[in-house]
């Protein structure tokens, strides 16, 4: 017999179940409400930004998984753009060159950046298990995994009202990054959401949604908290290790 509990959402009910996932959103995470209430140091920020590099390029590479198996034309023809948002294209370097210029403002050589050299640990399980999660995955799952963008524009314009007060240091052309996502974002959460509320009929299936975007929402906290051993509390890994 089914209870009330397990009828299904409507379209209406399904995204406002998805929104109030903002709840688990990193912008909540104790290393980002330092960063926007201007407490983090110089040191503590090119942490963050080198860390976050190995997110922006592992993100395309996981958009390329949930195209290699989507057999569907019309959504590959229209998520192929974040391929190109995040790589480059002509006339646009792209997402991933646009991170990089943000690590040069903060201070961070184009070098130590793309060598990765500082990328915790936690930082690269976290995002592996992402990636990962996209190449073996159903598509449709895997393209609403992506669905964290829900709440990304809010994130990226804190950083651009408070950045210049807080950090005057950052040089101006680092904030290209952020304005850029503010409307890509945007227009890959009408696409991403209209996949996931004409795909998730059932209760079960919309609860399963539910969980895959806990997942993804997961996966940033993760990253934030390695982060937070690192370079709040001055425990990176090994620090109790005689070297």
């Amino acid at each position: 017999m089914s209870t009330e509990n397990d009828k299904a959402w409507n379209k209406q009910e399904f995204e406002a179940a998805l929104r109030g996932m903002e709840n688990y959103y990193h912008i909540h995470h104790p290393y980002h409400t330092l960063m926007n209430e201007g407490k983090l140091t110089k040191k503590q920020i090119q942490g963050w930004v080198a860390n976050r590099f190995y997110y922006q390029v592992c993100i395309p590479i996981k958009d390329a998984n949930i195209l290699a198996n989507c057999p569907d034309r019309e959504t590959r023809a229209k998520w192929v753009q974040r391929i190109m948002d995040h790589d480059g294209h002509p006339g646009d370097p792209g997402g991933i060159e646009a991170w990089i210029q943000l690590g040069m403002a903060v201070g961070l050589t184009r070098e130590e950046i793309i060598s990765e050299q500082h990328v915790l640990p936690g930082v690269r399980f976290a995002v592996d298990a992402y990636v990962n999660f996209a190449r073996r995955s159903e598509w449709h799952e895997a393209a609403s995994s992506s669905l964290t963008e829900l709440f990304a524009p809010k994130i990226h314009q804190q950083r651009l009202n408070n950045w210049p007060e807080h950090y005057p240091w950052v040089e101006p052309e680092g904030y290209n990054y952020f304005r850029k996502r503010l409307t890509e974002a945007r227009r890959d959460v009408e696409h991403g959401l209209a996949i996931t509320l004409d795909w998730y009929k059932t209760r079960e299936q919309q609860d399963r949604m539910i969980q895959t975007l806990k997942f993804k929402l997961d996966v940033l906290w993760t990253m934030a908290d390695a982060m937070y051993m690192a370079y709040i509390n001055d425990m990176p890994p090994y620090f109790n290790v005689e070297k």
